[in-house]
Order: C-alpha cells, then structure tokens, then sequence
C-alpha cells in the first residue's frame, strides 16, 4: 500500500535553511525528532516551528544552536531553556490563528513531521490525539514526512489523511507519551468546588488540564447533561463521559459529540478515544472560533493564570518579561464563553506562589504580558473565594479581588494600589 523507509533516508529531505513544523503535545513523533537532531552536523539555520510537545526535544540544545532554532508558539517546558538561551523565539498567536499563518504562507513550510495511525484498509491514517494546525501545515509544506505507529489511536473528526498527502513513511511501534495527573492538593479542591458551583446544568465546557481542572470534574458528578467544546481534555472527563454527566445533549456545535483539538493522559484515555465516535477531533481554527464556541448555551471556560491586577488584567504567559508560556487558546474560549448566552469566563488560581507571594497584584510585573484584558474577565477564582468582575467599576473590583487574595497579602496590595493612585 506504502513503501517505508528509515527516519534517516527520510530526513534527508531537510535542508539548510529550511522551516520545519513539527504535530503538537502527544503526537511530537519522536523517532523523526531524534533522527532531524542526529544530522546536526550538516545543517545550519534550520528553524523548528511547534506548540508544546511531549518527550525530548534535542534539536533546543544551546549547544546546537548554529544548526537549529526553535520557533515556539506556545512555549513548554522542553524548551523553555531556549529563549533565554538565544536558541529559541516566541511567536505570539491565537490557536484559532495559528493554522493561518500556514494557510496565508506568513510562515512558509519546509517539511512538517507529523505521527499518525496505521492506514486503513482505504488508505486513510488518523492524526490521533492531536490535530491544533497539523492540516494546515500539511495543506502548505513541500514535504511531508509521517512517523506510522499501530499505537496512534485512530480518532473520529476531521484529523484523517489519506497516503497520498505523505511522501515518506517511517514505522515505529512506540507508546504515546503518558501525561499523569497529580491529586489535587487541599487548595486546588477548594478552587475546584467554587468553580463547580459556578457550573450550571446543560451548560458547556472548556478546560485544560492540570490539578485545578481535575478538581473541577471530580466535583461534577451530580450534574446533569454538561457538554464538552474545548481545546484540550485529559483522563478527567472519561467517567463523567461514561455515567451520562457530559453527553452534548444540550449544545449548538457538534451536538452529542466531545469536541476538542488535543488529548493527552493515561493509556485508558488513549484507549477511550480510539475509534470512538462521541469524541470529535477539530482543527484549532474550529474548536477555538469564538463565533463557534458562542453558540452554546451556557458556555463556561476556565482558564489559568500567573498573576491578576486588581483591576483585573490577566497575565498568563510570562513572568515578568520572561515568556513562560504562550497565548495559547484563553482569550479565544473567554470572549467565545462571554458572548455565549448564559456563559461564564473563569480564571482560577491559586492565591499565591508555592513560595508565597500573591498572585492577585496591585499591578502586573513589568514587562508582564496582559492574554486576558480587564474588559474580558468575569469571574477570578482562588480558594478564598471567587470575585465576579463582570459590569463591576475598577473601584469595586479592586475590592472583590482584594478579598479573594490571601489574607496575609490583602492589607499590603490594597495599600499599593491606592498608592500608585
């Protein structure tokens, strides 16, 4: 049906010079990463596009930096190193955007690395558990290389390839990274049951992973007929899948389907998903359109954040100037959440740093970058309690944040802000 042939003979394709993009999270294919970072030697100024990527990322060593760069969309722990480094850049994006900068040929592409299922018996391979802008990269590279492995779950939506679209075939038989869910501690449950009960029946929702997300889900198990319509899920969701609390009965898009662009955790999800027709794998320019997402009734999103002003502009991807992470997909799921009828926009997190300084701030750092702007947020979650922004003056929200600050801080960054007045 295909000829294969070896990671090296295939990544000989690549060229000094040229731009790579490699598939997202759990799908980054491994054996074509490690056989691109072997050729260091002959390359020079090859730049490395991606979002975060699960495994080893050689290709970010400083040490070779005369061979690659690594254009980080969204920036993960596996690269993080590069920014300061020198070997690495950060391109700010919307996901919903990110799939135009192939398609509009802003970036360009090269050859893109991509890790999908077996082909069925009519030629088709499934994308699995990431989809983000794989397509589009796929749509516009001039190569297009494919690690093929029988442990890629086959995933329903629009993450289907046929052999056609592949110039080169690489088979491996490799376990899909695992991503493990720590317990909640006593903090993030507090968090998780004020978000819970912010959570209306038939309502819809979008989280990532993480503790605060898992301690959310745990306490939904009461609910009645939630749906899914987010960007990414993980392990948390399956038994409410499973016992009938999230079933899409009551939302707009893709009704009685979980919709998500990434899926990463335990080899029971991975088990779930495969072939298995209630969750629906989309593009990042369709599971994260605003205009889509509003479309549900009751649409509730629940983000993250480093830090919020007492005003309430979100920082959620740097410390200070220092890029930690990326835009990602929060502003496309709150201003979708926002307009929805009936929907929520949530920041939760911790009131202050596992070395105890607030998270709720008189101002951002300096340099901080503002993801979330004041005039989007309604509600900011800590395990005080939760503060509803929305409609409310700066004067009244310097009050409501206030008091879901700790109380060891609260005195001091209320004093600050007046003081900066």
């Amino acid at each position: 049906m295909y000829k294969t042939v070896t990671a090296e003979e295939a990544l000989k394709v690549v060229k000094s010079n040229d731009r790579i993009y490699i598939q997202a999270a759990a799908a980054a294919p491994q054996t074509l990463i490690k056989a691109l970072s072997a050729r260091h030697e002959e390359l020079r100024n090859v730049e490395i596009c991606q979002l975060h990527t699960e495994g080893e990322a050689p290709y970010a060593n400083p040490e070779l930096r005369d061979s690659f760069h690594v254009n980080s969309f969204f920036v993960g722990k596996n690269v993080r190193h590069t920014i300061k480094a020198g070997n690495g850049s950060y391109t700010p994006v919307f996901l919903s955007e990110l799939p135009r900068l192939f398609q509009q040929r802003i970036l360009e592409l090269d050859v893109v690395l991509i890790h999908v299922s077996v082909p069925d018996r009519h030629g088709y391979c499934s994308l699995g558990v990431s989809v983000e802008a794989i397509l589009a990269a796929i749509d516009n590279a001039k190569t297009v290389i494919a690690q093929v492995n029988p442990q890629m779950p086959r995933t329903h939506g629009a993450g289907i390839i046929h052999i056609s679209e592949i110039d080169f075939f690489v088979e491996t038989n490799e376990e899909i990274p695992i991503h493990e869910m720590a317990a909640p501690n006593a903090i993030e449950s507090q968090i998780g049951d004020y978000v819970a009960n912010l959570i209306e029946d038939r309502s819809t929702l979008q989280m990532g992973i993480g503790s605060i997300p898992n301690a959310v889900l745990t306490r939904l198990t009461n609910h009645k007929d939630l749906g899914l319509h987010t960007e990414m899920f993980s392990d948390g969701v399956i038994d409410l899948i499973l016992n009938n609390v999230i079933n899409g009965n009551y939302k707009k898009i893709n009704r009685g389907r979980a919709l998500s662009t990434f899926v990463m955790g335990s080899k029971r999800l991975y088990d779930y998903v495969n072939d298995n027709p209630f969750v629906e794998m989309r593009a990042s320019n369709y599971t994260n359109n605003a205009a889509y997402i509003k479309q549900n009734p009751k649409m509730v999103a629940i983000n993250s954040a480093i830090e919020v002003d007492l005003t309430g502009q979100v920082c959620a991807d740097s410390i200070g100037s220092s890029i930690y992470s990326g835009v990602g997909g929060q502003m496309d799921f709150i201003r979708g959440a926002s307009l929805s009828e009936g929907g929520k926009a949530i920041i939760a997190l911790p009131s202050v740093t596992k070395n105890g300084i607030s998270r709720i701030v008189p101002s951002l750092k300096p340099g901080a970058g503002v993801v979330t702007t004041r005039a989007h947020v309604h509600y900011v979650v800590t395990e005080y309690g939760v503060a509803n922004l929305y409609g409310q003056t700066i004067k009244n929200r310097v009050k409501a944040l206030v008091d879901i600050a700790h109380p060891d801080h609260r005195e001091s960054i209320d004093r600050a802000y007046f003081d900066m007045l």
